[in-house]
């Protein structure tokens, strides 16, 4: 007799599944802010927002710890790249926007809220000290009447 019981014994669909969550709780655990990280994304004050997909992502930037790199994001229309340069405790997000315009940009980090800038004539954007934590990066197209807002998936920093 093994753990798959007697030969000819068949197990449920259930007690298959129920081995195999543990399995995979146990080798392959969710991470201990999952929870926090998806109320983060979630917690938009606007709902009208169009979410961008990872374009390409250089080197592990901003993932779990990555020094500097490059991360571009692309929706319909518009494409943010972003360059991250760790500074000590705190990060420098220098971005471009195509096609290129004067756009409001947001940035959001979990528990220490928003900061804000304006993006130039080219589409260049710059956030300094912008501390670690779950971010994402918010881009305000138009004017008030019919404001498009898109919003980058989470990265840590």
């Amino acid at each position: 007799m093994n753990d798959l019981g007697a030969p000819g014994e068949a197990y449920s669909d259930d007690v298959i599944l129920a081995d195999i969550g543990r399995f995979l709780d146990e080798l392959d655990p969710p991470p201990g802010d999952l929870v926090q990280r998806v109320q983060f994304a979630l917690a938009l004050e606007d709902l009208d927002v169009e979410v961008a997909r990872w374009e390409r992502l250089d080197n592990l930037a901003g993932v779990r710890g990555g020094g500097t790199g490059t991360i571009t994001f692309t929706v319909s229309d518009l494409t943010v790249m972003i360059n991250l340069t760790k500074m000590g405790k705190l990060h420098r997000i220098d971005g471009w926007l195509v096609p290129a315009g004067q756009y409001g940009v947001e940035v959001r980090v979990a528990e220490h809220g928003t900061s804000s800038t304006t993006a130039d004539e080219g589409g260049r954007f710059v956030l300094d000290n912008v501390p670690r934590g779950t971010t994402q990066i918010l881009v305000h197209l138009g004017d008030v009447s019919c404001r498009r807002t898109v919003v980058t998936p989470t990265v840590v920093l």
